[in-house]
């Protein structure tokens, strides 16, 4: 059995019916049939549990990362796979409830949404990568900080229980809310909820919050491209002044009214997808909340690790936290002055 007897909408929110009777199936003996190649993948595949086959695979990944980063020394292996692993997982159970011949509308949704974050994400990476690298070298220098204040064997343990485990896993537990969704489409008509304006508020909710990432994603890449240009050469480009590429980092546009809108809009994907699991079994919390509160809490974590090292390096930050809030639009932020930014740009 790869998926529990459901008969009402609240069993779905449910540990002790959806997880636990499941959980034999995360051991060895399980797994080695598929390694000897005694049983057909995709039958192990069918006759395991989503949930669980999706960590065998996280749990795999992880190792390989971790590998990987002791052999080459870089421990951005995960960072260079966040654009991807997400939107894997969600293809991984929408795949899962197809091949079940369950309704899928909504999975099939979040996964085109799913599609779009990861060609945005792959996108930005790529264009940081073709200009020198500027934001895979931000996040090695602040592995490497890191690295510069621990021991040896505390960095290494570091990098097994965090950077290459934990990371991993969630990743896998942001997405995990497919699963709700899917243990939700196997209901009978007339307990599964249908398609709703409420769905598709969440779909729409969902790319509006992606677009707006996309803008401050491409600000700060737009400033940080001009920054270089202008350090170059002692020109400033087109469209920006010079006291903003001296003062060092982007305080105009979205970056007027948050110091974080890339990281406040990341956030709030993520709840959203959460949220969305809750409104289909109509409850308003549930365990698979665990993915999205972990992801917050690793964005505060890495906030302040990023701004005490943008701190450092330039005198006028300071006054720009005061004047902006982190994440969330504060009334200060819509004054317009040297450090607060522009509004019209």
């Amino acid at each position: 059995m790869s998926l529990p007897i459901l008969t009402t909408l609240l069993e779905t929110t449910s540990l002790s019916a959806t997880v636990y009777p499941f959980l034999h199936q995360f051991s060895l003996s399980h797994l080695l049939p598929l390694l000897h190649r005694e049983v057909d993948p995709t039958e192990w595949y069918l006759h395991t549990n989503p949930l669980i086959s999706g960590l065998h695979f996280s749990i795999f990944l992880s190792a390989l990362v971790f590998v990987s980063s002791e052999i080459n020394r870089n421990y951005s292996q995960v960072d260079r796979l966040w654009s991807l692993l997400p939107t894997f997982y969600i293809g991984h159970f929408t795949l899962f409830a197809h091949m079940k011949g369950l309704e899928t509308e909504r999975l099939d949704t979040l996964l085109m949404f799913g599609c779009l974050w990861s060609v945005e994400k792959a996108r930005l990476t790529f264009n940081y990568w073709r200009k020198g690298g500027y934001k895979i070298g931000a996040e090695d220098y602040r592995w490497n900080i890191l690295k510069a204040k621990l021991s040896g064997p505390a960095f290494f343990a570091f990098n097994v229980v965090f950077i290459s485990f934990l990371q991993n896993i969630l990743l896998y537990l942001i997405a995990t809310p497919a699963y709700i969704i899917l243990l939700a489409s196997q209901l009978p008509a007339g307990i599964s909820p249908a398609w709703s304006v409420i769905d598709l508020a969440f779909s729409r909710g969902l790319i509006i919050v992606l677009i707006a990432e996309t803008f401050a994603d491409q600000q700060q890449w737009n400033f940080q491209a001009a920054k270089s240009a202008y350090q170059a050469t002692g020109i400033v480009p087109p469209k920006f002044e010079k006291e903003d590429l001296d003062r060092g980092f982007v305080v105009t546009g979205l970056w007027s009214f948050s110091r974080h809108p890339n990281f406040a809009a990341e956030q709030t994907i993520w709840v959203l997808v959460y949220m969305w699991s809750c409104y289909v079994v109509d409850v308003t919390y549930l365990w698979a909340g665990a993915g999205a509160f972990l992801y917050c809490a690793l964005f505060q974590v890495s906030t302040v690790l990023t701004e005490s090292i943008t701190d450092s390096k330039y005198p006028e930050y300071k006054e720009y936290q005061m004047r902006v809030n982190k994440f969330i639009p504060g009334p200060s932020a819509f004054r317009t002055d040297e450090t607060s930014g522009k509004k019209d740009q």
